[in-house]
C-alpha cells in the first residue's frame, strides 16, 4: 500500500465535487423509484415529454449533495442508448464534476488526448421550477463508453439544472412509513479495467484531467486463495474528487474485476462510494427499507477485536452492532473508516454502493479488502461466476 505526496504541477483548473452520476437503465421511472424505496434518496427533478424534452427521459434523485440521474430513451430508434444497454445493462454513462471553468477543463483536455463528447454549451434558467441564472457545460471521454461532465455553475441556483422541473410534491408519500438514511456526498466512484489497462488509464487522468496518484495497492497488498487486484486512486489537486482504477491481477479464479468486466462488456464504472456521518443509523434503516448488503463472517469480528486492542485508536462506535450490521472496520495509527457494500444492484452483477464513514483516516479499506473479496467470492460461486 502507497501513499503519493507529490501531486505534480498545479492545473490552471478547480474542481469542486462530483456535481451529478448519469446511469443509462431500461426505464428511469422505476430506476429512480428503486433508490428512493431502498436507500431514502429524494426525489429532485425530472426532464421529460411534459418539460419539452422529447428524446430522453431524466429523473433525479439525491440526498444531501448526492445526486443521481436516471436516464432512458423515450422514442423507438434511439441506437446509441440501446446499443449501450445491449452492452452493458443498466449502468454509468457519465461522471459529472462541478470546476470553476468548464470550458478551460474541456479545452485542455481535449489538448490532451481526451475524445470530444460535446463542445461547452450554456443552459439557462427560465425562472420558476428550473431556477434562474446559467451553467456551462461540456462533456468528454477518457476511456471506454464513461463520460466526463464538466459543470460551471455560475449564478444558477436551480435544484439540478436548467431544463429540469423541480419536484412539486413534497415528501415522498414513503418518508411517512419508512426511516430516514443520513448521506452527504459522493466520497468516490470506481472503475473497473481489463487486466493491464489500469496504468494506461491513470495515465489519461493524469495527462488529461490533470489528477495525479493519491493511493495504491497491488495484488502482494490484496488478495485471497482464488483472487486479487492492483488499484491506483486518482485525485484532482484539491483531492476532493477520487477515482479509484482497479484491474485483476492473476489468481487462481475469476476475481470480481474479471466478472464485472465479463458481464458489463468493457470497463466501466463500479461502484460509487457515499459518505455518511453515521453509518450504524444509515445501514439500519436501509435494511429496513430493504436494502441488501454483503455479509461478514463472525471470525472477522473476532480477528478485529484482537487487533484493536494493540492499537492506539478507539473505535467509538459499539462493535456488536458494527458486527451485527456487517459493517467493516479499517485502522491506522491515526484513525479509522467504517464501510459497508450493497449486493450488486441490477441482475447482471455489475453496479453496487458503498457506505463510508471516516474517523481521520483517508484510505479505501485496504484492511478489509480480504474478507471483502471472500465475501464477494461466496456471492460469485452461488452465481457460478468463480
Amino acid at each position: 500500500m502507497t501513499s503519493y505526496a507529490d501531486k505534480g504541477v498545479k492545473p490552471g483548473v478547480n474542481y469542486e465535487a462530483f456535481h451529478h452520476i448519469t446511469f443509462w437503465v431500461g426505464n428511469a421511472k422505476q430506476a429512480a423509484a428503486y433508490y428512493i424505496t431502498h436507500f431514502g434518496f429524494r426525489y429532485v427533478g425530472y426532464q421529460g415529454l411534459e418539460t419539452g424534452q422529447r428524446d430522453v427521459a431524466s429523473h433525479v434523485v439525491g440526498s444531501g449533495e448526492l445526486v443521481f440521474v436516471f436516464q432512458s430513451a423515450l422514442r423507438p430508434g434511439n441506437k446509441e442508448m440501446a446499443e449501450f444497454l445491449g452492452q452493458h445493462g443498466d449502468g454509468v454513462k457519465n461522471v459529472a464534476f462541478t470546476v470553476d471553468d468548464a470550458r478551460e477543463c474541456y479545452r485542455l483536455a481535449v489538448e490532451k488526448g481526451a475524445v470530444s463528447v460535446r463542445e461547452p454549451w450554456t443552459e439557462r434558467g427560465g425562472g420558476g421550477d428550473d431556477g434562474d441564472g446559467e451553467v456551462t457545460m461540456a462533456t468528454i471521454r477518457v476511456y471506454g463508453d464513461t463520460d466526463h461532465t464538466f459543470v460551471e455553475k455560475g449564478t444558477y441556483r436551480g435544484a439540478f439544472l436548467p431544463g429540469f422541473a423541480a419536484a412539486k410534491h413534497g415528501p415522498h408519500a414513503l418518508d411517512a412509513v419508512l426511516p430516514p438514511v443520513p448521506v452527504s456526498f459522493i466520497d468516490h466512484c470506481v472503475s473497473n479495467q481489463p487486466e493491464n489497462q489500469m496504468v494506461e488509464v491513470t495515465q489519461r487522468y493524469e495527462r488529461m484531467l490533470g489528477f495525479h496518484r493519491f493511493w495504491s495497492v497491488d495484488d502482494k497488498d490484496i488478495s485471497t486463495e482464488y483472487s486479487s487486484l492492483r488499484s491506483i486512486v486518482m485525485a484532482e489537486w484539491n483531492e476532493k474528487v477520487k477515482m479509484p482504477i482497479n484491474e485483476p491481477a492473476k489468481g487462481l479464479r475469476k476475481s470480481q474485476i474479471d466478472e464485472y468486466i465479463e458481464f458489463y462488456g468493457g470497463p466501466g464504472i463500479q461502484h460509487i462510494a457515499v459518505r455518511t456521518g453515521d453509518i450504524i443509523t444509515a445501514v439500519t434503516n436501509m435494511k429496513k427499507r430493504g436494502a441488501q448488503f454483503l455479509e461478514t463472517p463472525k471470525t472477522y469480528y473476532d480477528d478485529l477485536r484482537e487487533r484493536l486492542q494493540h492499537s492506539k485508536i478507539t473505535v467509538v462506535e459499539d462493535l456488536d452492532m458494527l458486527e451485527k450490521l456487517h459493517i467493516l472496520v479499517d485502522f491506522d495509527d491515526q484513525g479509522y473508516l467504517l464501510q459497508i457494500f450493497t449486493m450488486p444492484l441490477e441482475d447482471r452483477p455489475t453496479v453496487f454502493l458503498e457506505f463510508i464513514q471516516r474517523h481521520n483516516h483517508q484510505g479505501f479499506g485496504a484492511g478489509n479488502f480480504g474478507q471483502l473479496f471472500k465475501a464477494i467470492e461466496r456471492e460469485q460461486a452461488l452465481r457460478g461466476n468463480l
